[in-house]
């Protein structure tokens, strides 16, 4: 008689029930295992799918009761197996997700430090150019308020003008037509007749002053530098320089 035939190895409807519960779940985790993914995930797939591997010595049973059983837990099991796959999947679909959220708020974060760093930097450079302007107005030569500083400060202006002078020439027409005064006034001349009397250091009549004022100095006849310096431009058309003048001009 062959092995088929024998009584004892007959396989009986339910033993081929358990068989194919067996091949189903084997089969399904096997193929969930294989569902594509990452390294980690698909290492959990196999280490769950690799539990089912030792399902079929739980089915060797000898009554059909305890093989109804076991395909019963071996269903039970391919579907946790399929919702811990799902789950392992699900989370690898967040990872992109949450990469670009990490993307973008790192992206703000550099664009806010960007706008910090321009912003300190324009303040910086607002304050250099203010630091830079008020060095400048110090290094602005500060003049006494007297005949001294009067005539120095004329010469730096007449300097700028390309205004030929010295202090020597300056000093001693102005001790002769005023005495040093910016407020001396000659009433008794023709040209005070005249009604334009001389006026200042330089004794400058009004028509002579407005033609050779020098712009930036105050119009004011009595104003001791203005009145200088259109003086001495006066003397420069005329004459050549102040230098040149000895007498009434």
């Amino acid at each position: 008689m062959t092995a088929s035939s024998t009584p004892g190895n007959r396989l009986k409807k339910s033993h081929k029930l358990s068989i194919a519960g067996v091949t189903v779940v084997a089969a399904a985790a096997v193929s969930l295992s294989l569902v594509p993914g990452n390294a980690s995930a698909d290492a959990e797939a196999k280490k769950v799918s690799a539990s089912v591997s030792t399902a079929p010595a739980a089915w060797n049973i000898a009554n059909g009761s305890g093989q109804a059983s076991a395909v019963t837990e071996s269903l039970t099991n391919q579907s946790t197996i399929a919702d811990r796959v799902a789950e392992i999947h699900a989370k690898q679909d967040s990872a992109p997700s949450t990469a670009t959220a990490t993307a973008t708020a790192k992206a703000k974060a550099d664009a806010k430090e960007k706008a910090a760093a321009k912003k300190k930097a324009a303040a910086k450079k607002r304050a250099a150019e203010k630091s830079k302007a008020s060095r400048s107005a110090d290094r602005k030569p500060a003049y006494a308020n007297n005949l001294n500083g009067w005539i120095k400060e004329a010469l730096s202006i007449m300097k700028k003008e390309k205004i030929p002078g010295t202090y020597e020439g300056l000093h001693r027409n102005i001790i002769r037509e005023s005495s040093g005064n910016p407020r001396a006034i000659n009433n008794w001349d023709i040209n005070a007749k005249n009604g334009v009397p001389s006026i200042g250091l330089l004794q400058v009549i009004k028509p002579t002053f407005d033609t050779y004022h020098v712009k930036g100095t105050p119009n004011s006849q009595y104003h001791p530098v203005a009145n200088i310096v259109a003086a001495a431009n006066y003397a420069a058309d005329r004459y050549g320089t102040i230098d040149n003048v000895d007498s009434a001009y």
